[in-house]
């Protein structure tokens, strides 16, 4: 009895051992980097939408994935939204496992192993949505200066999953509130002056 037991826990063992070199392997294989998205120069809330490919990530919402939404600033200071990547699932088999996203600023080629590249925002990482089940997202913003970025999205898909979202940047208006600021001081200046008159 006490063999046939052992014998029971060996050909789990080896089973649940097989099991997982099968997944290690099939997420090895199905793992993916790929430009997803240009958002151009400057995207705004009406131009800088994104999504995963057709029919989810890789092309059939399965494995290990790591893509890039690339987008250029010019001019100065801009300030960088991701408004929404979100994952809507139908399924608990859609959920993507380490949905991640991070903003980089390109310095080589773009990617893991491309270059030297720059993070920009810190890693963020996906939680449930707080106003709608079946959904896993994440937002995050940071000021940026000009030149050549990317937002990297990564994670492990099962099912049919797939994401989209929306990032948007707009100009900082430091001289105009520079000026705003100096005028406020200025009339504070004044009415100081004015009420020492007064005491006078």
């Amino acid at each position: 009895m006490q063999v046939n037991h052992q014998l029971r826990r060996e050909l789990s063992m080896k089973r649940l051992l097989l099991l997982s070199a099968a997944l290690l392997g099939l997420s090895a294989m199905s793992a993916n980097a790929a430009v997803v998205g240009n958002l151009g120069i400057n995207p705004t809330s009406q131009t800088g939408d994104f999504s995963s490919g057709l029919l989810g990530v890789n092309g059939t919402g399965l494995g290990a994935f790591t893509d890039q939404v690339t987008f250029q600033l010019v001019g100065g200071p801009q300030f960088f939204t991701i408004a929404s990547a979100t994952n809507v699932y139908p399924s608990l088999l859609d959920f993507i496992t380490g949905f991640t996203a991070q903003a980089f600023l390109q310095v080589g080629a773009i990617g893991p192993g491309g270059g030297a590249d720059i993070p920009v925002t810190p890693l963020i990482a996906a939680q449930a949505c707080p106003f709608q089940s079946n959904c896993q997202g994440f937002a995050g913003s940071a000021i940026l200066d000009a030149g050549l970025y990317y937002l990297q999205l990564s994670g492990t898909g099962g099912g049919t999953s797939g994401y989209g979202g929306n990032l948007a940047v707009a100009q900082v208006p430091i001289p105009g509130a520079l000026a705003l600021f100096a005028s406020g001081l200025a009339g504070l200046g004044m009415l100081a002056r004015r009420r020492k008159k007064l005491e006078a």
